[in-house]
């Protein structure tokens, strides 16, 4: 029986350790974006959860749970933009470009008009 609850109790505090290295892990990500405070109060912050990591780590979350949620917002939209920015410099040009460059060299007579309906299914696929 009490197997059983070493077992439960090795559980618990293993869960209970790794939510609050978590938590950890978020707020010093959190100091480290927060443009607004500065090193002074950023380092007693570090300081604090040194030597008093889980009154420290209560105290944080109360005081800047807001600008928290803002400036991990705020990161995940410039990543988002990033990524969109980086896949259309991938992608190359849009449907619309592909299809006026098409029609250009069809005007032009470089491609006869089934190479254009080609390349504007392609464009359009």
């Amino acid at each position: 029986m009490s197997n059983f609850w070493d077992f439960f109790w090795l559980i618990l505090s293993s869960f209970i350790f790794i939510a609050y290295l978590l938590v950890l892990f978020q707020i010093v990500g959190d100091l480290f974006r927060n443009t607004e405070m500065g090193g002074g109060f950023k380092a007693l912050w570090i300081l604090g959860l040194i030597f008093l990591p889980m009154f420290t780590a209560l105290i944080y979350i109360v005081s800047n749970g807001a600008g928290m949620a803002q400036r991990q917002r705020a990161a995940m939209q410039r990543a988002k933009s990033d990524t969109e920015d980086y896949i259309r410099q991938v992608a190359g040009k849009s449907p619309v470009e592909q299809i006026c460059e098409a029609k250009a060299l069809l005007d032009n007579g470089a491609i006869n008009a089934d190479e254009y309906a080609q390349l504007k299914a392609k464009a359009l696929a």
